[in-house]
């Protein structure tokens, strides 16, 4: 099992920016990606972006390329992601998510909730107008 832990939402202006951090504990050597998800009300929850454990493979949606980055810290267990320039449709709960996945798969794969079975609490973001 894996324990992720998520912190660093709040409440900000369109504009502004954000850092997400999650932390991980237990067997975390029993993955080899994580990510970050997000759902806002009404909608399904979605891939934001993912990293493969050495950092060298990344994956972003259409909606943040070029606004947000995944990165990570193996050393301290830790996840970040930094979001600049947010909007309100960014306005969601993110989650932090790991599994252990195949290589060479497709983009959308790695951007899937459901190939993800380890799952944080989620933290509130919230942009306003």
């Amino acid at each position: 099992q894996v324990q992720l832990v998520e912190s660093g939402g709040g409440s900000v202006q369109a504009g502004g920016s954000l850092r997400l951090s999650c932390a991980t504990s237990g067997n975390t050597a029993s993955t080899n990606y994580i990510g970050w998800f997000r759902q806002a009300p009404g909608k399904e929850r979605e891939g934001v972006a993912t990293i493969s454990t050495g950092g060298g493979s990344t994956f972003y949606a259409d909606s943040v390329r070029g606004r947000f980055a995944i990165s990570r810290d193996n050393a301290k267990n830790t996840v970040y992601l930094q979001m600049n320039s947010l909007k309100p449709d960014d306005t969601a709960v993110y989650y932090c998510a790991a599994d252990r996945l195949p290589p060479y798969s497709s983009r959308g794969y790695y951007l899937r909730p459901a190939s993800f079975h380890n799952w944080g609490q989620g933290t509130q973001v919230t942009v306003s107008s």
